[in-house]
């Protein structure tokens, strides 16, 4: 193992299996179940015209029972882990690159905002989308592979109607910049993704790097966000569980109206967990409607005045409450902070529209590193692609296909040689006194915010890699 490995891209969830049974509210299917049996000559196999995609993976997730991260990172309380060499046991057969297209889950919130012509509509589905983005962190234990700089990931659904491209950009700091546009030329959505990681004792902190641009061509407006704080607890001892808070703002650049999440992290006697809760304001800063539910399960927006109206009977009857009930002091545990007991599902109000409802998760997920319908299909090696995607992409990657096969010996062999192979290449550059050149991205401004920003330049898909780099 190097020492130069990175902890940058770990994010987890809680540790449980219950979820929403809610189905989804798409018109499209994320993956339809396939159960690896059928060959068609090799074709990729078709139901009703639509390309299948599997529903597991080659082998369960190896136990974590028997290993410890203590060793590692007792040394770095307080530190950024930026140069931290975990434990392969501790990752999930994925690479970062693969982990950002998940924003992609959810698709159809995109193609409804295209299709509304409210703009305060599609600000709400916009923000769904937002928090539906980050919902497949849920339950998700496992640290996707850190991407070699210059690693490359496609996806194409034409069942969901877009096509995605990402590059690892820059090593230090690590930076994933990723472009997603629509089959039909209906939006773009793109940024640069660089979590900074802190290690507290017991928690794991993520400072969330980077904006998100979605661009919706049809209604002239581009949307600009930033993803909220996360915090992994107990990564040194007990039951992992996660957090998510802080306030995410999302500007419609175009009309100068705003929404405002706040992702509210757990509290004392976890009441909050999961929550999240907002409103949108004109570009007058008049409240249009509130936005309300958990990352977890679902979102629902509903008019301001009826939402406090009930805010105010609620606050009512837990006054009542207390007075009849005297809360007993919350017991201090050194060992792991445990993580609160899953409140009820969101309480609806009546007179509430419903945005967005979570997907089930497949039965097997729990032996498949928690994964969803469609984070199980990403590192899928389709019969006759691999002559066809770019020699950098994460699915040709030897130790994330061999921890995936349930190899961990070879997947370990494997990441050791790639990460050598990596340090030995940057310092050829290095005495050659050069510098690494991005192939599919190039720095620039953001042309809503005004900041730095990686921006796709173009041409991946004319599948002309004869400038790629060797990284596997």
């Amino acid at each position: 193992m190097n020492n130069e490995d990175e902890f940058h891209d770990a994010v987890t969830g809680l540790d449980s299996d219950e979820s929403c049974e809610g189905t989804s509210e798409a018109s499209f299917k994320d993956a339809v179940v396939y159960d690896g049996a059928q060959k068609n000559n090799g074709a990729v196999p078709q139901e009703n015209g639509i390309k299948k995609h599997r529903s597991s993976l080659p082998a369960p997730m190896f136990s974590r029972n028997d290993f410890s991260v203590w060793s590692i990172l007792k040394k770095c309380i307080g530190l950024e882990l930026s140069k931290i060499t975990m434990p392969i046991v501790f990752n999930e057969p994925l690479s970062f690159l693969q982990r950002i297209s998940e924003y992609m889950e959810h698709t159809y919130l995109i193609q409804k905002a295209c299709s509304q012509s409210d703009s305060i509509e599609r600000m709400q589905t916009v923000a769904a989308f937002a928090v539906s983005a980050v919902a497949s962190q849920w339950d998700r234990t496992g640290k996707p592979f850190n991407p070699l700089l210059g690693e490359t990931y496609e996806l194409t659904r034409e069942d969901q109607g877009f096509r995605l491209i990402s590059e690892q950009v820059s090593h230090h700091p690590p930076i994933s910049a990723f472009h997603t546009e629509s089959l039909t030329g209906d939006f773009v959505f793109h940024g640069s993704i660089y979590p900074k990681l802190k290690f507290w004792g017991k928690s794991v902190e993520a400072e969330p790097k980077g904006t998100i641009t979605l661009e919706l061509y049809k209604h002239k407006e581009a949307y600009t966000w930033t993803n909220p704080f996360c915090c992994v607890h107990n990564i040194i001892l007990g039951k992992l569980w996660i957090e998510q808070y802080g306030t995410v703002e999302i500007v419609n650049h175009s009309t100068g109206e705003k929404c405002v999440l706040n992702f509210k992290p757990c509290g004392m006697f976890g009441k909050e967990l999961h929550r999240v809760e907002g409103y949108i304001q004109d570009k007058s800063k008049k409240k249009r409607c509130v936005i309300y539910g958990k990352w977890t399960e679902c979102m629902w927006s509903i008019d301001p005045q009826v939402y406090e109206a009930h805010r105010k009977l609620e606050k009512k009857g837990t006054t009542d409450t207390k007075k009849q009930k005297q809360e007993e002091p919350e017991a201090v545990n050194e060992d792991a902070d445990e993580m609160p007991e899953v409140q009820e599902t969101v309480a609806v109000i009546p007179g509430s529209t419903l945005l967005w409802r979570i997907s089930s998760r497949p039965p097997n997920s729990a032996e498949m590193y928690n994964f969803t319908n469609f984070s199980m299909t990403l590192n899928e090696l389709e019969p006759g692609t691999e002559g066809v995607l770019a020699p950098t992409d994460c699915r040709l990657r030897p130790d994330i296909r061999a921890m995936e096969n349930g190899n961990m010996d070879e997947a370990s062999r494997e990441k050791e040689r790639l990460e050598e192979k990596q340090r030995a290449a940057r310092k050829e550059l290095a005495k050659d006194g050069e510098e690494w050149s991005t192939r599919w991205f190039q720095l620039g401004t953001n042309p809503y915010t005004g900041s730095q920003d990686w921006l796709y330049t173009g041409g991946y898909f004319d599948r002309k890699y004869t400038d790629c780099p060797d990284i596997y």
